[in-house]
């Protein structure tokens, strides 16, 4: 019984820490918080969202409507902090430098491959792990932090211009550790043990040969 208990416990706390956790990272990443600054199609971008949404409208993938949906959320947060007001729908793509995004090159993110299918899958695992959190989150995030490194660590793509240099900011860290957490963990096959197996015996004969 009390075995039982504990295993009940934990599955009920490991749940609920994997669903807070997805929250968290849904907040993050909807909301627009700065994970990073990279060069990208757009400009400079700072979230998984903004990079996400360069190459969704470049290559018309989504109508635009899906594209402002995404954006609208992290925009009136944006907003309302640095100067309490709501932007207007139609105003969204001069705010992020998308209206003519479909003439810019697009060698900013493709030297950042790393960091632009992390974006997709950071956004993905996001929206995703509102209803069943899963592993999207955590190899999106994953990725975006190894592209970081790449190119702030080893020098790859080269970038000679201070201005457009890699930074990751604290929330990265922050949006790692829900990515991790958020994954659901099934404790009773953890604790599980392996059933016995039956050890093979030897057959012993019914009778003896009769044969000499």
């Amino acid at each position: 019984m009390a075995t039982t208990a504990a295993s009940t416990a934990s599955r009920g706390w490991l749940s609920n820490l994997s669903s807070m956790s997805s929250r968290i990272y849904f907040f993050l990443i909807i909301l627009q918080i700065p994970l990073f600054r990279i060069p990208c199609r757009s400009g400079m971008c700072s979230t998984p969202i903004h990079v996400t949404s360069s190459q969704l409208i470049a290559s018309d993938v989504f109508p635009v409507a899906v594209v402002k949906a995404l954006l609208f959320p992290g925009a009136i947060t944006n907003g309302l902090v640095k100067n309490m007001t709501v932007p207007s729908w139609d105003n969204l793509l001069n705010i992020y430098n998308l209206t003519s995004i479909k003439e810019a090159s697009a060698v900013p993110d493709l030297q950042r491959l790393e960091v632009l299918a992390g974006s997709y899958f950071c956004v993905a695992g996001a929206l995703v792990g509102l209803l069943k959190p899963g592993r999207m989150s955590m190899f999106g995030t994953l990725l975006v932090i190894w592209g970081l490194v790449k190119e702030g660590i080893l020098g790859k793509p080269a970038n000679s211009d201070p201005t457009k240099a890699v930074y990751v900011y604290p929330t990265m860290l922050i949006a790692l550790i829900c990515a991790l957490t958020s994954i659901k963990y099934d404790v009773k096959k953890v604790m599980r043990t392996a059933p016995a197996r039956p050890i093979a015996k030897p057959l012993k004969s019914s009778s003896k040969s009769k044969l000499k």
